[in-house]
């Protein structure tokens, strides 16, 4: 599962700054995201989302900062429904290259697959296909910023975000 992060995310990096600066915001509400990498056997990691637009924001451009700042290209193409972005990258020292296709609808249902490669990967290449849909309104008890993993843990992204280090000062145990 670890190799599965940080593969899903070295794959998402060249991707991921297009997303919150050019993509519309997804509609409020619980949306549920099934991430898998292509080239693995085995279901992929679902998740649900609970979301408002500023949750939104923040959980699609996660790595949108550093990643923008890595990326010498970045081309993003509309057509429809579909958005195309093509990008190239620095990460951990080596060039990347990614292709990503979205298509669909931010109110009700939308995939993405995105194609990486790079010497930093396993193998080289790797894809990864995204799908998520609206499940409706968040269900009582939930808030913005609710995230449900697959095993049932719940996190909040706005708490994780006040939990971090600042400045250098390490959390407390």
């Amino acid at each position: 599962m670890q190799q599965f992060g940080a593969a899903a995310l070295m794959t998402l990096a060249a991707a991921m700054p297009a997303l919150a600066a050019e993509l519309p915001g997804r509609k409020p509400g619980l949306w549920e995201v099934t991430t898998s990498i292509g080239n693995r056997n085995g279901p992929g990691m679902t998740i649900q989302q609970c979301i408002d637009a500023s949750t939104d924001q923040m959980m699609q451009s996660s790595a949108g900062p550093l990643a923008q700042a890595a990326c010498s290209r970045r081309d993003v193409q509309r057509s429809g429904n579909a958005v195309t972005i093509d990008s190239t990258c620095t990460l951990a020292g080596k060039t990347a290259t990614a292709h990503a296709v979205i298509t669909g609808s931010f109110d009700s249902a939308y995939t993405m697959t995105v194609t990486s490669q790079s010497g930093a990967l396993p193998g080289g290449k790797m894809t990864m296909m995204i799908g998520a849909k609206w499940l409706g309104p968040c269900t009582a008890g939930q808030k913005p910023g609710d995230m449900i993993m697959g095993n049932g843990v719940k996190m909040n992204i706005l708490d994780m975000q006040k939990r971090a280090p600042s400045q250098g000062v390490p959390l407390p145990p």
